[in-house]
């Protein structure tokens, strides 16, 4: 069996009883190279607040060709976008980066490849597999990456210092977290868009993970639900990279 059939195997029943509920999540043990999708390799979601990542990569890759630093405002919006997900300050920060168009500009240089970004935009479109892309930019190690080191070393202790509130998620499935939530009722339906994006450390391996959900009846159930999707995930990667 493949690392995506396993994940597919430990997914599923979590799935039972939840109704509307649908989910992608993708894995990937940083050690081994070892990652897996479930959930359909095109399925999209709405991000939620999880795109103010994307939103403050967009911005660093900007400064960075500017050759400058984040001015004041901008430094102090980022910090409330990511630590307390501050939607005034992902508004400003979106506009800064040229909209969607630019948002979509730097997806393009990020290697997201179905992700569309919207002005409005906790109603961007993406895969979950393209969030796996996004945190290898944020998370790795490569110096020919298109993030400066200090500029994935900032991203990076912002996901870690997110406010107590803020810490379920991907946080359920290890220890050494940082990551970005996102949660958004649907006024059509009533129902939860609930999100997950983040590194965690387990069993001494680090993996990364991102879990998308949509048709959640709550956002407790829904939180639940991507925490456990979370945990299942991180577990069949790390048997797999044990053998």
């Amino acid at each position: 069996m493949d690392a995506d059939a396993e994940l597919a195997a430990a997914v599923e029943p979590l799935l039972a009883g939840s109704g509307t509920a649908a989910v992608s999540v993708a894995v990937l043990d940083s050690g081994s190279g070892t990652r897996a999708v479930y959930g359909g390799a095109d399925a999209t979601y709405d991000t939620a607040s999880i795109v103010k990542v994307d939103i403050l990569a967009a911005l660093l890759l900007r400064a960075q060709d500017e050759g400058r630093d984040l001015t004041a405002g901008e430094h102090a919006r980022a910090v409330a976008m990511i630590e307390r997900s501050d939607n005034d300050s992902a508004t400003a920060l979106l506009a800064a980066v040229g909209g969607a168009a630019g948002l979509d500009a730097a997806n393009e240089r990020l290697g997201l490849t179905a992700t569309t970004a919207a002005q409005a935009w906790g109603l961007t479109r993406t895969t979950a597999a393209d969030q796996l892309t996004l945190l290898e930019a944020v998370f790795g190690t490569d110096t020919d990456g298109e993030l400066s080191e200090g500029s994935r070393t900032w991203l990076r202790e912002l996901m870690a210092r997110v406010e107590a509130g803020q810490r379920w998620g991907v946080s359920a499935a290890g220890s050494d977290w940082a990551l970005k939530n996102g949660w958004m009722p649907r006024t059509a339906t009533g129902l939860w868009n609930i999100n997950s994006i983040g590194r965690v450390t387990a069993g001494g391996r680090t993996c990364l993970v991102a879990v998308l959900s949509a048709g959640q009846r709550t956002k407790e159930s829904g939180i639940a639900l991507v925490e456990s999707v979370a945990k299942a995930a991180v577990g069949v990667v790390r048997a797999d990279a044990a053998g």
